[in-house]
């Protein structure tokens, strides 16, 4: 594969893996609420690998019940690499997940700091399923005023200002390269999985933590 290719597999990775549309996985009936909610047919899958084949990975999920998902034809992997909050800058594109703090203000869970490349994608702020009541928004910063405890940021997404505050501790990366010799059993993974017609999960993207580093989204 050349290096062009690469970069557009990792692209995609990104993109999918940000902008999908996040369904709930508890313990108990994820497959069923997976298939009874009308919005979306995808699945985010968190969790560690028990085993993977060429076809399959098999997945340890946070909420506890084990997951089978299937590997699309020409499915790609990516990681994420550690930042910090001085890595956020005026201009940057970033998808944060946040959950409300007061009327004005959203408090960040977690924050990925895209390439340049990838300015743009998927803008937007859409309901996520990292906590309860949280948010997606991918929007550019459009400034970060450093407080007593972190920062909060303004972002801007089609016109729309959103003020998130980002505390200390928070978990923020950006977007890295690793290959499938990554993915081996304990690897933690975020996979953001299609809900197909009779119960199965199909992705093609894999996102996987290296050196120390797991994918917080």
């Amino acid at each position: 594969m050349t290096t062009k290719m690469l970069k557009l597999s990792f692209q995609a990775l990104a993109l999918g893996a940000m902008v999908a549309v996040a369904l709930p996985a508890h313990a108990d009936g994820m497959m069923k609420q997976a298939s009874s909610t009308q919005a979306s047919n995808r699945v985010n899958v968190r969790g560690t690998i028990e085993s993977i084949t060429d076809k399959s990975i098999v997945i340890k999920t946070r909420e506890g019940p084990v997951a089978t998902v299937a590997l699309s034809d020409g499915w790609v992997v990516g990681g994420v690499a550690k930042a910090s909050i001085d890595d956020i800058k005026k201009g940057d594109f970033v998808g944060i997940t946040n959950v409300p703090k007061s009327a004005d203000v959203s408090s960040a869970v977690e924050v990925v700091i895209f390439p340049a490349a990838l300015k743009g994608t998927g803008e937007g702020d859409r309901p996520w399923d990292l906590k309860p009541n949280s948010s997606m928004t991918n929007a550019t910063v459009a400034d970060a005023v450093k407080g007593v405890d972190g920062r909060t940021v303004t972002v801007v997404y089609h016109g729309t200002e959103k003020k998130i505050a980002i505390p200390d501790g928070t978990p923020i990366v950006t977007l890295a390269q690793a290959t499938k010799d990554d993915l081996k059993p304990g690897a933690t993974v975020f996979v953001a999985a299609e809900h197909d017609p009779g119960d199965s999960l199909t992705t093609k993207r894999v996102v996987v933590g290296t050196n120390g580093v797991v994918p917080p989204m």
